[in-house]
């Protein structure tokens, strides 16, 4: 709607403020709220937005203008005239576009209801049908856009029939809903301002990257307000209206509240279902624009309150001429309102599409592009359908300067889709600034559009060693290698070698550095690599150059050694034995040794003395068995760690099972006794090597008449029994030595005696 729109009503008096319209009350006259909130414009320093007012309100205006119980009347009066333009745009040009913005993190958690995002923070689903219905328009033939053809821009001002030949707005040729963005960065604001809006606009053609004028010569952005907002006042006692569409020179754009907030004074349920408001002001939003895409430059009723098109056909209730109705489109059926048609001179629900129109495209690039020779670069040439129909494009390039070259991802296009261009450069390219040109060859049109390239300083660099390196078989050296900027900036480098000889690595530490940065080299060789002298290549592979530096790598022989023993070492479980452990060096010079031993059964320690020689010495080792240790025969093997070398050597080790012994002692002195007399005494028995073990006692050398009893004949080493000797009657006087001869396992053998006097 058209901010110029006003009407007298009895007992009211008009003023025009700072160019806002204001209606006040006369004395004795009705009072009305203030009657600025009746006028369809917004108080900002921004373009007057186009606003579409409540069903309350409209009834209000048309109460004003006379016509209570119809809509303004289908007159001449509503004829739809060019304004010729404002800041050089009447309509929308080219295949249309609408990009759905979400906005602010009220919407919720975002998720799918098949391919239309849709959000928790959304209670009466408002996102879906829109979303739904403006994919539809212009799918499957639908005819309610065809209403919207017979308009056209760049025809003179006061036309009110497009001439022949004139650029007619297009027809859907590809599906509107070009994108949907939720913008949860932030919260959108309580009561967003128009220049808030505005600037989410803005945002918006920024993130879907239509940021020249070509891209948005026919596109529209529709900001959608969360539930329980008022953005710029929306339903507020002020804010009269349902939305409102407007332009700031940069996108043309839609304030879209949440409106089943306003239920029915925002059409909930005005033809058949809660949400027929949403697609009913989106539909009259969207063709308005179309029409009049930089307000009020475009298609103007200016007989009849410089109404737009969906103006002068707001809320007609169903049913009656120029109604609103439901409309089926590919994507389901939405309650839509007709449209103002100069050809029918009423309002359409539909109408044909107007005759062919030329099929035109445009081609855009967005700014210049800096390219470093030896490197690549991307930027994607954009086109847009801006009169009839898609046509396949051939895309080509000239003006590259020597050592660029080009190519197009994909080389051919559909007017209207995108391709990725790559300039790649080599060294040999000169520095300078180039204008390039981008022709895109359709089957009935063709165009171009120019890009500058700059091809800046090269970005080199070198690298350097030192001296050159000596590195001895088996061990490790490092050395540093650095690079240095030699031409334009720093660049990241991948390091590497080559010319390495066999049983040589290197690594780098770190592998990756910018150049004019520095890194460690390991090279580490084994016992394996050859003596002699190799030439090593390191390289340096930046993003925009690559350089070389050499080494001479020397390997002198490596330091080896061995090891020997002169014999099989033998050892009784519960002993020690030594042997010696002999080194010699093989090769190079001496080095440290580390000595250990390995095999060594359970039961077994050995020691080095010393732990630690030179090789071509030697050490003398212990060898140290107990006596749980089981007999045996094993391998063991001795290990010399050097500092460039491991060598090891095995000795066999013999254990041999351990022998008992053990002693006998009788606690007696001179024992001297009388016949007839007895003496108790105790034999016991120590173990002096190994373990117990089971012994008979015998006693030898008794005289006659004499008689000595033991507890036991038999008993283990290391216990006791008693001895009783006895004098019987008979007896002769004298001295007597008896014996006890105690006899264990394999020879072993214990020996007792005692002295007896018989008186």
């Amino acid at each position: 709607m058209n901010n110029s729109r006003a009407v007298l009503r009895s007992g009211l008096t008009l003023a025009l403020i700072g160019g806002v319209l204001l209606i006040s009350p006369v004395a004795g006259g009705a009072q009305r709220p203030s009657a600025s909130s009746h006028v369809r414009v917004a108080p900002t320093s921004l373009k007057t937005p186009i606003m579409f007012p409540t069903v309350q309100e409209e009834a209000y205006l048309r109460s004003l203008a006379h016509h209570v119980s119809a809509p303004f009347a289908t007159t001449s009066a509503n004829t739809l005239i060019n304004q010729g333009g404002n800041n050089g745009q009447e309509t929308v040009v080219g295949s249309p576009k609408v990009y759905l913005v979400f906005w602010g993190n009220q919407w919720g958690t975002e998720s799918t209801a098949g391919p239309y995002p849709t959000f928790s923070g959304d209670p009466q689903g408002m996102a879906l049908p829109l979303e739904e219905m403006i994919s539809g328009l212009g799918q499957n033939g639908e005819l309610w856009s065809g209403v919207m053809t017979q308009y056209c821009s760049g025809v003179a001002a006061g036309t009110t029939t497009c001439p022949a030949g004139a650029q007619q707005i297009s027809y859907p040729s590809s599906q509107v809903l070009a994108g949907v963005w939720y913008d949860n960065s932030q919260p959108a604001p309580a009561s967003a301002t128009q220049s808030q809006i505005a600037s989410e606009a803005d945002a918006a053609a920024n993130y879907f990257g239509n940021t020249t004028s070509a891209s948005n010569a026919a596109t529209q952005y529709v900001v959608v307000s969360p539930t329980r907002t008022t953005p710029d006042g929306f339903n507020t006692p002020s804010g009269t209206f349902c939305a409102w569409h407007s332009n700031d020179g940069f996108v043309a754009y839609t304030n879209l509240p949440y409106l089943p907030d306003a239920g029915s004074n925002c059409g909930a349920n005005f033809v058949s279902g809660p949400l027929d408001g949403v697609t009913i002001i989106e539909g009259h939003e969207y063709a308005e624009t179309l029409t009049d895409v930089s307000p009020p430059g475009g298609w103007i009723a200016t007989g009849n309150q410089n109404d737009e098109t969906g103006d002068l056909c707001a809320w007609i209730a169903p049913g009656s001429s120029g109604g609103a109705q439901d409309v089926a489109f590919s994507t389901g059926s939405f309650a839509m309102q007709a449209t103002w048609s100069n050809s029918d001179n009423t309002c359409m629900i539909s109408d044909p599409v107007v005759g062919a129109q030329p099929n035109l495209f445009s081609l855009s690039t967005g700014t210049g592009l800096t390219n470093v020779p030896n490197t690549s670069n991307t930027f994607t040439v954009s086109s847009a359908v801006t009169s009839g129909v898609s046509q396949p494009v051939n895309l080509s390039i000239s003006g590259l300067p020597s050592g660029v070259t080009a190519s197009f991802l994909p080389s051919a296009i559909n007017s209207g889709g995108p391709s990725t261009v790559t300039l790649a450069s080599t060294t040999a390219a000169v520095p300078g600034t180039y204008p390039l040109t981008i022709t895109g060859t359709g089957a009935t049109d063709t165009v171009s559009t120019t890009l500058s390239l700059t091809v800046a300083t090269p970005n080199l660099f070198s690298l350097s060693t030192g001296a050159g390196l000596t590195n001895m078989a088996g061990t490790s050296s490092t050395f540093t290698l650095s690079s240095a900027v030699t031409s334009g900036v720093a660049q990241p480098l991948n390091l590497s070698m080559s010319g390495l000889p066999s049983g040589v690595t290197a690594s780098f530490l770190p592998s990756a550095i910018s150049s004019g940065g520095m890194s460690t080299v390991t090279l580490a060789s084994t016992t394996a690599a050859v003596p002699g002298t190799y030439p090593l290549t390191i390289t340096g592979t930046g993003s925009s150059d690559t350089a070389t530096t050499t080494l001479a790598l020397t390997l002198a022989p490596p330091n080896l050694f061995s090891l020997g023993v002169s014999s099989a070492v033998g050892n009784i479980a519960g002993t020690s034995s030594t042997f010696t452990l002999s080194s010699a060096v093989t090769s190079g010079a001496a080095q440290p040794l580390n000595l250990s031993i390995s095999g060594l059964p359970s039961g077994v320690s050995a020691t080095f003395q010393p732990s630690a020689i030179n090789s071509g010495a030697a050490s003398r080792v212990m060898i140290t068995s107990s006596l749980t240790t089981v007999p045996g025969t094993y391998t063991l093997t001795v290990t010399g760690t050097g500092t460039s070398d491991t060598a090891s050597t095995s000795v066999s080790l013999v254990v041999r099972p351990v022998i008992s012994t053990f002693q006998a002692n009788l606690r007696a002195g001179k024992e001297q006794l009388k016949v007839g007399a007895s003496r108790k005494m105790v034999l016991s028995t120590r173990v002096t090597h190994g373990f117990g073990q089971s012994v008979i006692v015998r006693v030898l050398h008794v005289p006659a008449h004499v008689r000595v009893k033991l507890s036991s004949t038999r008993v283990m080493s290391g216990r006791s029994l008693r001895v009783t000797v006895q004098v019987l009657k008979g007896a002769r006087p004298g001295r007597y030595r008896i014996t006890f001869v105690l006899k264990g396992q394999k020879r072993s053998v214990g020996l007792a005696d005692v002295l007896i006097v018989v008186k």
